[in-house]
């Protein structure tokens, strides 16, 4: 085993191992939300992951960008396949070693270097055009101002990454190909370069020693870049690669529009209606509370729809209340909640605890008014390409709001009033609901 060998082994143990210790405090922070059983209709699940996952199903709704999306997603997919020859490559110090899938009949591996190429080449032309979107179009759902800072920042270094990463491969593939037609030493003539062709005859007339350099080079740029790239998107909001699949299999399968009951207030009307119902009891490390203050009131699923939100906007872009001027932004909700989370999950690896820091969600990160902007619709919940349901966050806090702190509008606290003295929403006795009647 060369030296080289030993470095590739010493890289994927460091990488692999640090993508595994952040993958864990994810997961930790994820479960630090209150339990919720979605265990229910396994096969309609699988086929909405199957539909909606791997199908991009939603994505269509937007032609051009499901179109620029599904190249880059296919080709991050399917480009994986190299990459494992690669790794094997730097393990066993072999060259291009899924060439033994050439055969006589037929060169299976040169069909498949070819159609990687292809890929890589539509992955730059979609990321390519993603960049330009982003910062010469300036398409407005992606240049609202919850994404000024790190977000665009974030979203660019992505696609700058992707580019310059499939850049690098198709230098290290005409460097490769030169060398095959050099017949050079350990660069068995191998694969198919329907791109890297165009790029071989810059390297022409250079010596085998400098063409080897650069395919070392490449290679190593593109190792190390894969593995920066593992450990760069858990931090990032590229990490829904990973978390897509698990969101939308636990999915919210009820009716769009179907609220769910808090537990604590159906035993307490249970226990008014029937005096033989005994509550259960409360649990002392978790006081009961009406609705959602923070991130540890709300579900494990909602915290997982957090760290899967995409930023794409197509949630905000629908959203009546936005498009009116209101204050509201379901893809800055889903921000603020994942921008607690991580910051509760530094607190518990500082203190190795949560220590109270005397903030929350609803506050600190989430005003009333982006709260009661909210008509419920459902359109973010519709649109969402990834099935994240931001309302449900919205409406327990609100609920936190009304039913702990009485902090309704007031239009709702007179209605809420009308209904506990008249049985109903309006200003009048219910002796006089039928006046209307005698008016002729």
């Amino acid at each position: 085993m060369g030296i080289s060998n030993i470095i590739f082994l010493l890289l994927l143990s460091a990488g692999t191992g640090l993508f595994v210790v952040n993958a864990k405090k994810i997961r930790r922070n994820i479960l630090l939300g209150k339990d919720l059983d979605r265990s229910d209709k396994l096969s309609e699940r699988w086929k909405i992951m199957t539909l909606v996952a791997l199908g991009q199903k939603k994505m269509f709704a937007r032609p051009i960008p499901a179109l620029l999306h599904i190249f880059v997603y296919v080709g991050f997919v399917l480009i994986n396949i190299e990459v494992l020859e690669m790794f094997i490559d730097g393990i066993f110090g072999t060259h291009r070693f899924l060439s033994i899938l050439n055969f006589e009949s037929f060169h299976f591996y040169n069909f498949l270097i070819g159609f990687f190429e292809v890929l890589a080449f539509l992955v730059t032309f979609g990321c390519a055009v993603f960049f330009i979107r982003r910062n010469i179009i300036h398409v407005k759902r992606l240049s609202m101002k919850e994404l000024n800072g790190w977000p665009r920042t974030d979203a660019n270094l992505i696609l700058c990454s992707e580019i310059i990463l499939m850049s690098a491969l198709f230098l290290m593939n005409a460097a490769d190909q030169t060398l095959q037609q050099m017949h050079s030493e350990h660069y068995c003539a191998a694969g198919s370069f329907p791109i890297s062709q165009f790029i071989a005859p810059i390297l022409s007339g250079m010596q085998e020693h400098s063409l080897m350099m650069i395919e070392r080079v490449c290679w190593w740029f593109h190792i190390i870049g894969i593995f920066g790239f593992l450990n760069y998107i858990i931090i990032s909001k590229h990490f829904h690669i990973v978390l897509a699949f698990p969101n939308i299999f636990y999915s919210n399968l009820n009716p769009k529009g179907q609220f769910t009951n808090l537990q604590s207030v159906t035993n307490e009307v249970k226990a008014m209606l029937d005096p033989s119902f005994t509550p259960p009891p409360a649990n002392p490390d978790q006081p009961m509370r009406f609705g959602a203050k923070d991130i540890f009131d709300l579900s494990w699923k909602q915290l997982l729809d957090a760290y899967t939100c995409t930023e794409c906007g197509r949630c905000t872009s629908s959203c009546p209340a936005n498009q009116t001027g209101k204050l509201l932004s379901p893809r800055k909700i889903m921000m603020s909640t994942r921008d607690r989370l991580e910051e509760v999950g530094r607190n518990i690896d500082k203190n190795k605890k949560f220590v109270d820091d005397g903030k929350s969600l609803f506050g600190n990160y989430i005003s009333s008014e982006e709260l009661w902007a909210c008509t419920s619709c459902n359109a973010c919940v519709q649109e969402c390409p990834v099935n994240i349901d931001p309302l449900s966050i919205i409406i327990d806090l609100r609920r936190f709001l009304v039913m702990e702190q009485s902090a309704a509008p007031q239009a709702l606290n007179m209605t809420f009033t009308n209904i506990e003295n008249n049985g109903a929403p309006w200003q009048y006795s219910p002796t006089d609901r039928l006046n209307w009647v005698n008016e002729n």
